[in-house]
């Protein structure tokens, strides 16, 4: 006779959770080693990559952007990978419930673009809406996930959870899927994320691979259609807003690119600091001074415990001067670029014409793939 013992259900959620965070920070740790062996292989031959990256024109790029995207999208393309560079304007309204001054704000991104550094002849800067073949790609994508899949999403399900009693649009819903074909329409095999992002390269990595198996290949048949794309892991670090919180738009804690240098001292002048006058370093323990030394070390590339010693004790103040002029510094030729650029309006239009041009030819070329593997060419 046997006697069977019953584990209480709390220590059978406790083991599960232990057991999916252990098996994601494993994942994670495959994903930065393949990362590294990407970032050699990039120093050696840039030639095999192509990288798809981008941003949705809801309101002015700030420093958060700068550190944590624009530099390495420069670093890749004078490093000689192919970049394109996604203005996502049909994304705008994937959670708002219209487009806003949209034409304002996408030219705006264009400005900001390539006032820190990306060349309009080396990189492809394109919209969403100018590339008709490329949202025609998300019809047979959505044939091959399913409605749990994309709900399973970290993006889709916060907005689930943030949406209440307002319905959530099926453009919000099948996002994931939207952003796979920003990646595939193009064939990039190499996509620049934060690890909060893997779950989307994930689903672009998972409808390449269904398609294949699903509908099949073109030509000789002897590659699929859709590479499986691969993460390049961004070890940026990350820059709060002057309250302490993550630098957003629309909390109006962000330093724009295009600011003024006065605009700028102002609010950092605001910034929130504590009551030790000794400045240290101390992320866990004192993020908002902590992150006020990060921000001018990033600005003057110098290291932040550097910057803390020699502050020294001259408490929030001396820190917020630092902080100013090394921000303002580095930004004087960004922003006296991007003033240029914004005072013509009809460069951009050319740059983000000429983009959309070799993103339609690309995207064209590759539905004609995707049509003859759907036996669908009559």
């Amino acid at each position: 006779m046997t006697t069977e013992q019953t584990v209480p259900t709390d220590q059978v959620d406790d083991a599960a959770t232990d057991l999916a965070e252990a098996t994601n920070e494993a994942s994670l740790e495959r994903t930065r080693r393949r990362s590294d062996e990407i970032e050699a292989q990039i120093a050696k031959d840039p030639t095999g990559f192509r990288v798809l990256t981008g941003d949705r024109p809801t309101g002015n790029l700030h420093l958060g952007h700068y550190f944590g995207s624009l530099l390495n999208r420069v670093r890749l393309q004078r490093a000689g990978v192919e970049t394109f560079v996604l203005v996502a304007d049909y994304q705008v309204i994937t959670d708002r419930d219209g487009v806003g001054p949209i034409r304002e704000r996408v030219l705006s991104l264009v400005a900001d673009y390539l006032a820190v550094g990306i060349d309009a002849d080396a990189s492809t800067i394109f919209a969403h809406s100018a590339v008709p073949a490329l949202n025609q790609l998300m019809l047979p994508f959505l044939s091959v996930v399913t409605d749990a899949e994309l709900r399973r999403n970290p993006t889709v399900k916060a907005e689930l959870d943030a949406t209440g009693d307002r319905p959530m649009s099926g453009l919000m819903l099948t996002y994931p899927v939207h952003q796979t074909a920003d990646i595939l329409f193009c064939k990039a095999n190499l996509v620049p994320v934060g690890k909060d992002q893997l779950p989307h390269l994930e689903q672009a990595r998972v409808v390449a691979r269904r398609f294949d198996e699903r509908y099949g290949r073109a030509g000789d048949g002897s590659a699929p259609v859709f590479p499986r794309p691969e993460a390049l892991l961004s070890n940026a670090a990350s820059v709060l807003g002057t309250d302490g919180q993550k630098m957003s738009k629309s909390r109006g804690n962000a330093i724009e690119l295009g600011m003024d240098a006065d605009t700028t001292a102002k609010l950092l002048k605001r910034a929130v600091t504590d009551a030790d006058r000794h400045i240290t370093y101390d992320p866990a323990n004192r993020p908002e001074v902590s992150n006020l030394v990060l921000l001018t070390a990033l600005s003057s590339g110098r290291e932040p415990e550097d910057v803390a010693a020699e502050l020294g004790d001259g408490g929030g103040a001396a820190l917020k001067k630092a902080a100013t002029e090394a921000v303002n510094e580095m930004l004087a030729p960004v922003r006296a670029r991007r003033a240029e650029l914004v005072a013509d309006p009809a460069y951009l239009l050319q740059v983000l014409r000429t983009g959309n041009e070799r993103a339609n030819a690309i995207a064209e070329a590759t539905l004609s793939e995707v049509r003859e593997a759907m036996q669908m060419v009559y």
